[in-house]
């Protein structure tokens, strides 16, 4: 169900900053059913790239392969995602606040932290010059929290008015999906308000799985199905990815 909503989020002749993982398989899904004309940017200069299997990592060589243009990742930062070039990015979080800010740095205190987390990466230029974010992640009251431990990538900050302040260049985060529904930012405080809940799940289940009191729509969706052509091209897509990782004659996860 993120797959699906993700790629659903999707519009055809756009382009999308991906990352591995579920945004890959959220945006080639997307690709290949309603939005053709979607451009795959991967972090490692790939622009325009066409996998026949899921991508291993942002190095993996298929992005190259089949890309209209690579360049080099200054440029993807600093020509084409600071600028503004770039309609859509997606990003993860180890926590979430309710104004939609990101962290992936660490879990306590900076200087001796519970847990040391991967840190930010090209997050925060995507949260900042997108046109908007996606934000991918699984909804636990550890994950969705009252304050974040450090602030990684910039949603909301305190509330609305906080990107204009600061001078940010994109919309900020727009959606929120989990495994539970789909988050979206009131128009008015930009609080994030869960708009849509997957099938079979409860507004209180989503509740249960949120650190603060969490908003829900008065007007308040279930997501679609996913169809049986999304379901038939998700599942070549997993199945072609697997048959060409395990005929690769290398050393596991890895293609050459």
């Amino acid at each position: 169900m993120m797959t699906v909503a993700a790629s659903r989020a999707l519009a055809n002749d756009t382009a999308c900053f991906v990352g591995i993982g579920l945004p890959s398989k959220a945006s080639n899904l997307a690709r290949r059913t309603h939005a053709p004309g979607l451009v795959l940017i991967y972090e490692s200069g790939t622009i325009g790239a066409k996998p026949a299997t899921l991508p291993l990592s942002i190095g993996d060589g298929i992005l190259a392969e089949t890309a209209d243009s690579v360049v080099s990742v200054p440029e993807i930062f600093n020509y084409w995602l600071q600028p503004g070039r770039i309609d859509i990015g997606f990003l993860g979080a180890a926590q979430l606040d309710r104004f939609g800010n990101i962290n992936t740095t660490v879990i306590g205190d900076y200087d001796d932290p519970k847990v040391r987390l991967p840190g930010a990466g090209g997050a925060p230029e995507i949260a900042a010059s997108c046109g908007e974010v996606i934000v991918v992640v699984r909804q636990t009251a550890r994950s969705f929290v009252p304050e974040l431990d450090f602030v990684t990538s910039l949603g909301y900050g305190r509330g609305a008015g906080d990107r204009e302040r600061l001078g940010v260049r994109g919309r900020g985060p727009t959606m929120v999906i989990t495994d539970h529904g789909v988050l979206e930012p009131d128009p008015g405080t930009r609080e994030l308000t869960l708009t849509r809940v997957h099938p079979g799940v409860t507004a209180e289940e989503a509740r249960a799985a949120t650190g603060w009191e969490l908003a829900v729509a008065d007007d308040l969706d279930t997501s679609p199905e996913p169809t049986a052509t999304e379901l038939e091209v998700l599942r070549a897509l997993e199945a072609a990815t697997a048959e060409a990782v395990e005929s690769t004659p290398s050393a596991p996860g890895v293609r050459t």
